[in-house]
């Protein structure tokens, strides 16, 4: 009890009248992480909940480290696989060297030290510059500091490559921050996911950095397609020629962003949310059907001339970003919709969106962010005619 008795000693401080008034949004930050709010109700008839929003946020970063313990192990490992024939350089190689760690990529444990390299750094930069903003914006308004930045640096981290320079880094979780969530109001009054909004903002903003065969294992002179850039070119078929099998895609030990490769990694996350009763199926399934129908209903079109269209469904499932958003994003409940009609009807839209694009768009291989960002845009709209629907059935019922 000591540092609760501490916390209570040092709280006159910081509220109303005290000499820190202006800082009691970190004092409240820090001291709510670490315990259960006192504003929680106890007696009848006040309906009562000892998970609150801080306990809700810390379940969906406990979800993620499945893919944040698989994602460094890929990273080292394709990072390793590629030192054995480009060689290695830069001061990660030189810690490694120095620890005797090195470069064997048949040891699970250099792959995930090695990994770790990359990780640290992009998660140390991004929680800085997002919470520099967050605690900013928080102190100026005289509110608490949000804790919906503790799922977005988390979720941002795992949806960069691991050769992102660290500025931008910086760059895109503070647009991402600031425009896409505190010019609204904060958490809870945003429309956008914001982490998708930072990687976006990066995506077109510097896009030889996000995109392309040299992004995705962080070592000089290497260079090899994703599996969704192979399938958008040349066909689902001549993924085998790269070596890239379905269990090597659902698994994860392929190239790409650092969380978004294991679909299994994911999918346990998703076990967690759901028992918890964090996610809402309906918007999971509703997404899975959405891109089931419509990618079985390419196939059955055909094409002669893009590739694409003969991706089958369970190959969507595993390649690109899909697993991730879905887990992720499309179960975030501020963005999302907020009826459970509507949760189907938002789920489907963005499982239709993702394979339009991933397909339709030759350009744009990878759907899933821009899909979840216009499935954000129309789910107050969808919402909106949902309720209507509900108002006009019972004026019916009730006439």
């Amino acid at each position: 009890m000591g540092l609760r008795n501490f916390f209570d000693r040092i709280e006159p401080n910081f509220v109303k009248g005290g000499k820190y008034e202006r800082y009691f949004p970190i004092y409240e930050m820090v001291e709510s992480f670490l315990f259960t709010p006192k504003t929680v109700t106890t007696a009848a008839p006040h309906a009562r909940s000892y998970v609150d929003m801080k306990r809700i946020m810390t379940y969906v970063v406990i979800a993620t480290v499945p893919c944040i313990l698989f994602g460094m192990y890929n990273v080292g490992l394709q990072t390793n696989m590629a030192i054995a024939e480009f060689g290695a350089s830069g001061w990660r190689a030189w810690i490694i060297e120095t620890l005797g760690i090195g470069f064997n990529a048949n040891n699970a444990l250099a792959n995930v030290l090695h990994g770790a390299l990359y990780f640290l750094p992009i998660y140390i930069v991004t929680l800085a510059a997002g919470g520099f903003w967050e605690v900013l914006f928080a102190t100026i308004r005289r509110h608490e500091v949000n804790e919906g930045f503790l799922v977005t640096s988390m979720l941002y981290t795992l949806i960069l490559p691991a050769s992102t320079p660290l500025w931008q880094v910086a760059l895109g979780i503070s647009f991402g921050v600031v425009i896409g969530k505190e010019v609204f109001g904060g958490t809870g009054k945003n429309f956008l996911n914001p982490a998708l909004v930072g990687r976006a903002f990066l995506y077109f903003a510097y896009p030889a950095y996000m995109s392309g065969d040299t992004i995705w294992t962080p070592v000089d002179g290497y260079s090899g397609a994703t599996a969704l850039a192979v399938t958008a070119s040349e066909g689902v078929s001549q993924l085998a020629t790269y070596g890239i099998t379905w269990m090597d895609a659902f698994v994860g030990t392929i190239q790409g962003s650092f969380g978004e490769t294991s679909t299994i990694a994911c999918l346990i996350g998703l076990a967690f949310l759901l028992t918890t009763r964090i996610a809402n199926y309906r918007m999971v399934l509703g997404c899975l059907l959405g891109m089931i129908a419509f990618s079985s209903l390419l196939n059955w079109i055909g094409s002669d001339t893009n590739p694409a269209f003969a991706t089958p469904w369970y190959w969507h499932l595993v390649i690109g970003g899909y697993a991730f958003g879905l887990v992720f994003m499309v179960t975030e409940p501020v963005s999302g919709s907020h009826t459970n009609a509507g949760r189907w009807i938002y789920g489907a839209l963005i499982g239709f969106m993702v394979v339009m694009i991933r397909v339709i768009n030759p350009a744009f291989p990878e759907g899933m962010m821009l899909a979840i960002l216009f499935g954000n845009v129309f789910a107050p709209l969808i919402d909106y005619f949902v309720v209507q629907a509900n108002i006009r059935r019972r004026a019916r019922r009730n006439a």
